[in-house]
């Protein structure tokens, strides 16, 4: 953000200089502008003339003393606080200058046209001194006013985290970040950054997976992928079949990274009728050389081997099986069938056996066939049709919110 003495005083400066203008002008009628009383108008125009030479010490010192002469008139007070909160600033003296800046904003002598500056002035005074529950205060004033900016709501933000209320953090930022998203605006990283912070320091998982998300669909960066993948692994209530799902989307955004993710990956793929699959993702780790435990590597070549012996089994009655399938009058293995020939890559013929297979009633989970169907889609090339797939699979909130995240993905390949 902005320089905060550079800014206040900005702000402060006109509304001073135009008030004080009127500090030794007569008063002539009842309905002109409102006067400084005789006694502290000498001293106060001594106090203008040395803040126009720059010499702020030696005005507040001359303030000082208009500041000790008693029976003044709000007009008085009003000027007064006004020329204190610039010297103030001037003189890098925050809190008086809050404190002063505060003071005339409560008078009815500010002009109205000032206030919006005022406010905002106060904002980042308050919050350059530590004073948060008065940035919020000011911020929120200048949000609601309609005159604040996206630095306004920065700050704010950033008010509410160091304060520290979390709470407070995630929700004035996610509401922030909602109203953008319905503008057609791209939330800046650093805002969602913020609120994905503020859902950690609560540890609050739900919130944290939400905002990565958000952060995966703006800003597609590898690390948010991985952060948001591997806290779906570590999700309450996860099945097998679930995580097999994930580590495809983890397996196709490249961001499996432990040595152990590719042996459960590829153990949970055999499990589920699909060793294609996990002799891919096996090659695809030694390739990558990602097994540096001489024991993990002995092991996966093992369970590579033997996801061999059965993917060649497999596939060399594939075909037959597949022609079975389709003469069944129920559509789960026509499915099974379509996850078998994803496994080997063979994109089309998934696509047919699972649209066959949908096209029948008895499929045990319509919405499984769906994203694999999507899956498939995509890796024949055919991005629009996958995109229709990903949309119909409803009904179980797991594989719909990885529905989502294909849809992401396949429109940010």
């Amino acid at each position: 953000m902005k320089s905060t003495s550079k800014l206040v005083a900005a702000l402060a400066l006109g509304a001073v200089f135009a008030s004080a203008a009127t500090l030794s002008t007569p008063a002539h009628a009842a309905d002109e502008k409102p006067k400084v009383s005789k006694a502290v108008g000498k001293p106060l125009q001594a106090a203008k003339e040395l803040m126009d030479a720059k010499k702020y010490p030696e005005a507040l010192a001359k303030l000082k003393e208009v500041e000790a002469i008693p029976n003044k008139s709000p007009y008085d007070e009003f000027m007064l606080n006004q020329m204190l909160g610039f010297v103030y600033v001037r003189t890098s003296q925050f809190p008086e200058a809050a404190q002063s800046l505060e003071a005339s904003l409560n008078s009815a002598y500010l002009e109205q046209s000032e206030i919006p500056n005022r406010v905002r002035a106060l904002a980042q005074v308050n919050y350059q001194i530590k004073n948060y529950d008065k940035a919020i205060e000011f911020g929120s004033r200048a949000i609601k006013g309609g005159y604040a900016d996206d630095d306004m709501y920065t700050l704010v933000a950033q008010a509410y985290y160091l304060k520290p209320d979390y709470k407070g953090t995630q929700k004035f930022v996610s509401d922030y970040v909602d109203s953008q998203m319905k503008a057609g605006k791209t939330p800046k990283e650093q805002t969602l950054q913020l609120v994905m912070s503020a859902c950690v320091k609560q540890n609050d998982d739900a919130c944290t997976t939400d905002t990565l998300e958000r952060l995966v669909a703006y800003y597609p960066k590898t690390e948010y992928w991985q952060n948001l993948l591997y806290s779906m692994f570590q999700q309450e209530g996860q099945t097998d079949k679930s995580l097999l799902h994930v580590y495809r989307l983890a397996s196709e955004v490249d961001v499996l990274k432990r040595p152990e993710d590719y042996t459960e990956f590829a153990q949970l793929a055999i499990e589920a009728g699909s060793p294609g699959e996990a002799e891919s993702i096996l090659e695809k780790a030694l390739q990558k050389n990602v097994f540096t435990d001489a024991r993990a590597l002995d092991k996966n070549k093992r369970l590579l081997e033997s996801a061999k012996k059965q993917a060649a089994t497999d596939r060399a009655g594939l075909d037959k099986v597949a022609v079975d399938a389709a003469a069944a009058k129920t559509g789960n293995k026509d499915v099974s069938v379509g996850l078998a020939y994803l496994g080997y890559k063979q994109y089309d013929k998934a696509v047919e056996a699972i649209t066959r297979g949908l096209g029948k009633p008895g499929v045990q989970s319509e919405a499984e066939a769906e994203l694999l169907l999507g899956i498939a889609q995509l890796g024949a090339g055919h991005k629009d049709e996958a995109q229709k797939a990903f949309k119909a699979v409803k009904g179980d909130a797991k594989l719909e919110r990885l529905a989502n995240l294909w849809s992401l993905h396949a429109r940010q390949a």
